[in-house]
């Protein structure tokens, strides 16, 4: 069975995180995609983002693989005449283009979707931009976390806001991006054209807030720190320490629920506490019901009592590090791995759904060196010549790795 994408080009032009998500995504149902880097940042700023148990002399770093499988990369001078003649040819080749340009900086480089629509009038262009179209402010995840909201609510009660340890704001609009590009392909198959796309890292974490945004727009509650506990449901995403100083969560939704956990854990008669016999009890009550299942729970190593709980369908889980993590069973089929002749690589899977119909990669590449594949793409996608390749090569239009 074909891939659903193949056939699809896929030209990026964008940098971090949100636009490469969705190139991986993309590649991973089978398009291919083109990574364009800038020549003068020495390619994608992530390529540069490392802990300091990563080796300093690769350019492939822990963070730049996260979203980077499946692409070949090119490297240009896009400022330059030459350089910018190949992004428009490839415009002309593509289905889709990634752009994460602040407002306005893609009409000064001659890429935005008004230029490269003269190359090629079914292309569907998807922009990433931080505030939208109409604020030229840059996009920066830890900032937006804080201005719609999720820093705020983030936290220990008792501590200070905290953002969260991924940039969620890029993976939610990555989300977006995602959705409605599917949606213009779509169309254009149902004989539209081309399309524009523009989502912001600000509306879609807007858009996530769920709960926490109606329990301000209609009980007017300003919703605060909580931990992990929900402001809706108690016991819902409370974590209790074992008698091996693990941590479990519980997710408690139903009267039901609640009543079947206090039986397991031995004290049936709380679930008839008028304080504690309704959702709505708990809740006013949660602080006084959070001591006494602590107390419950604190006698059983996580094991032990997350089989017990298990064992009744009551919905709770460890609280995992990364190792426990990819010890699932889930995880390990999520993993990508490769060796390619220049070491093992891992990385995960950006495609969490299964469909008999589509299908997925199985052999993806693993993520590019800087410029792995100027040389190729020039020749075999664009029609270059060996002394064409060479002179925007000598000229600084174009980097080519050396092993090519």
């Amino acid at each position: 069975m074909d891939l659903p994408l193949k056939g699809i080009r896929v030209m990026e032009l964008a940098n971090v995180l949100a636009g490469p998500s969705v190139g991986m995504f993309l590649a991973e149902l089978g398009a291919s995609v083109v990574k364009i880097e800038n020549v003068r940042s020495c390619g994608d700023v992530t390529r540069h983002w490392k802990l300091p148990s990563e080796d300093p002399d690769t350019d492939i770093s822990g963070y730049f693989s996260c979203v980077n499988w499946g692409k070949e990369s090119i490297a240009l001078d896009i400022t330059s005449g030459g350089g910018l003649d190949i992004v428009h040819l490839l415009a002309g080749k593509s289905d889709i283009v990634l752009a994460s340009y602040k407002p306005g900086d893609a009409e000064k480089l001659g890429v935005d979707y008004g230029s490269l629509k003269k190359a090629n009038e079914r292309i569907i262009y998807a922009h990433v931009t931080g505030y939208g179209m109409h604020n030229p402010r840059a996009g920066y995840d830890a900032i937006i976390q804080a201005e719609s909201g999720f820093t705020f609510m983030n936290g220990e009660p008792d501590g200070k806001p905290t953002k969260m340890p991924v940039a969620l704001m890029d993976v939610l609009a990555a989300h977006q991006v995602k959705e409605a590009l599917l949606l213009a392909l779509l169309a254009r198959e149902r004989g539209g054209g081309g399309q524009y796309i523009e989502a912001s890292l600000i509306r879609s974490g807007i858009a996530s807030l769920a709960n926490q945004a109606t329990n301000w727009l209609v009980a007017k509650a300003i919703p605060g720190r909580m931990g992990s506990d929900h402001p809706n449901i108690v016991p819902y995403g409370t974590i209790f320490t074992t008698a091996d100083r693990k941590e479990i969560v519980l997710a408690v939704g139903t009267d039901r629920q609640f009543a079947e956990l206090c039986r397991v854990l031995g004290s049936p008669g709380l679930a008839e506490d008028e304080k504690f016999v309704t959702n709505y009890n708990r809740v006013v009550n949660s602080d006084e019901l959070k001591k006494k299942l602590q107390e419950l729970i604190g006698v059983h190593d996580r094991k032990t009592v997350l089989g017990m709980l298990g064992s009744r369908s009551i919905p709770a889980g460890g609280v995992l590090d990364m190792k426990e993590v990819f010890e699932m069973p889930e995880a390990k089929a999520m993993l990508l791995e490769s060796d390619a002749g220049r070491g093992p690589m891992k990385g995960v899977s950006s495609v969490a759904f299964a469909c008999d119909s589509l299908p997925t990669r199985s052999d993806l590449s693993p993520p590019p060196h800087y410029g792995e594949h100027s040389r190729s793409i020039l020749k075999n996608i664009l029609g270059y010549t060996s002394v064409q390749i060479n002179r925007l090569i000598e000229t600084q239009t174009v980097y080519a790795r050396n092993e090519q």
